[in-house]
């Protein structure tokens, strides 16, 4: 087979470069719509040590390391995989977003002009290198990003399994090139041609090229063991109206059919020969069905001495039988229902489509580019399980809110490879440097603690357990990779804090702390900062963001660190009755623009999305209840209330997400009486 080749194919000793094989635990951040009955089956499967019910998930992380952390449990059992990879030169993950128009402050009826501000929210560093990673060297990189990716999809199917690649005019013909590499000639099955848009689509005056309005999406098998479930399109009017010209009384279509054996004569053998109304032929049907036809009104005779023929009403056929030519899906327009304002959604009837004839009910569908999350809204619906992923959080957060959107949906989990994946880079980036001075664990983390406290223009100090370095007279705590800051560690932060007051040129000058952390208990902000508060500590809670992950973050100098956003929830409690409202909402400023920040004059509008746990019990956040805003409304509900069935305390988890698509939580506890 010719071969497709390109800078970076193959190595110094001529070997194909494969793609990276890190296999990370997934870790679930959050169950949504669980029942309590389902949360404590699961527990009680969890506790016997027997395998959990499935749940469909909703992954957010990077495809080179989700995808080969797939392998381990789902290789060869994914039926069908649909993807709809960045194939426009120029893309990367910026998306726009909108603040809605602020409230009336006096008695906040609702949120006024529903259009609000739109800005376009540029990409993180994270997903530059995303970008990068794809498109970094031009069509080259692009090309061993999409081998890569496509020599795990297919250890991920299933014999019987199908993939479906999605792509326009840019890239279509180099990555078909790379799919029959992968899949094989014989694994080729079609080319469809989507029409996505008009024909006045992309040709304005003064354009020298005709109208690009399709897009491709190729269609490979794994085996000749398929799943094949045909499917049919409408017949069009010019058809009918030459084939179906007949009309019953009662108006409907019909077309005259043959019932004569086909061939004749003695091609004709094994098929009845018999007279009926007067003519003998060999027939299709037995004499017994043709009377029954016939009593049924559906064998007629349209003079006497002609053959009979049978009816065929237009009502009663499936029509076309799929062809690669697709004319009939309409692309999103501006006031469609199923729009949810995402750059690159696509219409769920092409899912639909897709999905229903490569696989069956029960079936495992994965998509690893979720975008809007139009395929795992489709497998829902179409009683599919599904897996999906994206590297973007506004993905993700876009995502889980058109799957609550869907009536029932089944319970689903969000995942991400958290700790694991910052153990593999801490591993990777400071091993030599570790071992330089000394070959341990600490000697680990002390290289990482040290690459932290750079980052964030800190010193590092000695002679502290908890306490890492000073800036600006302020003593700074660098948490692990693999672990949350928790309440207990901010115990040990303020006894050292305490212990540290004047001892030396190294002790902290004014009473703060700067506490970095990679993730935070939930109940961090209000039980660690009333500890704080008592030891006259002024504590800030600070991200370390994932771009550090990034070396060429790091030398654009790109690397900025953000306090935690704070949430204030009054909680009103009457027996077993309980109403949380939202009452403020403090946002970092992270990198939204100066006149956006100054547009936004009420808390709530920074808000789109939030959730309760009603029962934390110090596991993953379980969504029991969430409101939202919508395309259609964008009022926010504020307040909600509860009702325990049993009395006991209870620990309340509230999920704020902004409309950055970034997560905030607060515990609350109340004891039910």
């Amino acid at each position: 087979m010719t071969e497709l080749i390109w800078e970076g194919k193959y190595d110094k000793d001529g070997q194909k470069v494969a793609p990276l094989r890190v296999s990370l635990p997934f870790q679930t951040v959050e169950t949504i719509n669980e029942s309590a009955q389902e949360r404590q089956r699961a527990l009680d499967l969890f506790a016997s040590g027997r395998d959990s019910e499935w749940r469909n998930r909703l992954i957010w992380g990077d495809k080179k390391y989700v995808l080969p952390s797939l392998l381990d449990e789902f290789a060869g059992k994914v039926n069908l995989i649909y993807i709809d990879p960045p194939f426009n030169v120029g893309a990367d993950f910026s998306f726009t977003t909108t603040i809605p128009a602020p409230e009336d402050e006096e008695d906040l009826p609702g949120l006024g002009d529903p259009a609000g501000l739109a800005f376009t929210k540029e990409p993180s560093i994270i997903e530059q290198k995303a970008y990068r990673d794809t498109w970094g060297r031009g069509l080259d990189s692009y090309l061993q990003w999409f081998y890569e990716t496509a020599v795990l999809l297919r250890e991920l199917l299933a014999e019987d399994g199908s993939i479906y690649v999605h792509l326009d005019w840019h890239a279509a013909h180099y990555a078909k090139a790379i799919l029959d590499e992968v899949f094989g000639l014989e694994g080729f099955v079609n080319e469809v041609i989507w029409k996505r848009q008009t024909e006045k689509g992309d040709v304005a005056q003064g354009a020298q090229h005709m109208g690009r309005i399709h897009e491709t999406v190729f269609f490979y098998s794994k085996s000749d063991k398929v799943t094949w479930n045909i499917q049919y399109t409408p017949y069009d009017q010019t058809y009918t109206d030459a084939f179906y010209r007949h009309r019953d009384p009662n108006g409907r279509r019909y077309r005259l059919s043959d019932i004569t054996a086909p061939g004749g004569g003695e091609a004709a053998k094994g098929n009845p020969r018999y007279e009926f109304l007067g003519v003998t032929r060999y027939w299709r049907f037995s004499k017994a069905r043709m009377k029954e036809l016939y009593e049924q009104g559906r064998i007629i005779q349209t003079s006497p001495g002609t053959v009979p023929a049978q009816k065929r009403y237009l009502d009663e056929m499936p029509g076309v039988p799929l062809q690669d030519l697709w004319l009939d899906i309409q692309p999103l327009q501006a006031q469609t229902a199923e729009r949810v304002d995402y750059s690159t959604q696509k219409p769920e009837a092409l899912l639909e489509r897709i999905i229903a004839a490569s696989s069956n009910e029960g079936d495992l569908v994965l998509d690893c580019f979720c975008g809007s999350g139009t395929t795992a809204a489709v497998a829902e619906r179409l009683n599919r399980r599904w897996i999906t992923c994206d590297l973007g959080r506004f993905s993700i957060h876009t995502a889980r809110k058109r799957l609550l959107s869907i009536p029932n949906v089944r319970p689903f989990v969000v995942q991400n490879l958290g700790k694991y994946e910052r153990q593999v880079w801490q591993e990777s980036e400071f091993k030599q440097e570790a071992e330089g001075k000394k070959k341990s664990a600490a000697a680990l983390h002390r290289a990482y603690t040290e690459f932290i406290l750079k980052l964030y223009g800190a010193r590092p100090i000695a002679g502290y357990s908890w306490l890492h370095g000073l800036k600006a007279g302020r003593v700074v705590h660098v948490g692990a990779v693999d672990a949350p800051i928790t309440t207990g560690d901010v115990t040990h932060i303020v006894s050292e804090f305490k212990r540290a007051m004047g001892s030396g040129k190294d002790a902290p000058t004014r009473n703060g702390a700067d506490v970095l952390g990679w993730d935070f208990a939930f109940e961090i902000n209000e039980v660690a900062r009333q500890q704080a508060a008592q030891a006259n500590l002024n504590l800030k809670f600070i991200r370390i963001p994932r771009e550090v992950l990034d070396k060429q973050a790091i030398a654009q100098g790109d690397i900025r660190f953000f306090e935690l956003a704070a949430l204030a929830v009054d909680v009103k409690q009457k027996k077993r009755d309980v109403t949380l409202t939202l009452t403020d909402f403090v946002i970092p400023p992270d990198d939204v623009p100066e006149d956006v920040q100054k547009a936004v004059k009420h808390w709530a509008q920074w808000i789109d999305y939030w959730a309760v746990d009603w029962d934390n019990k110090s596991d993953t956040f379980h969504n029991e209840w969430q409101a939202y805003r919508t395309r259609k409304d964008r009022e926010l509900q504020k307040s909600v209330a509860h009702t325990y069935d049993e009395p006991g305390e209870y620990t309340i988890v509230i999920k704020v997400i902004d409309i950055l698509g970034n997560d905030t939580t607060k515990t609350v506890r109340v004891e039910a009486k």
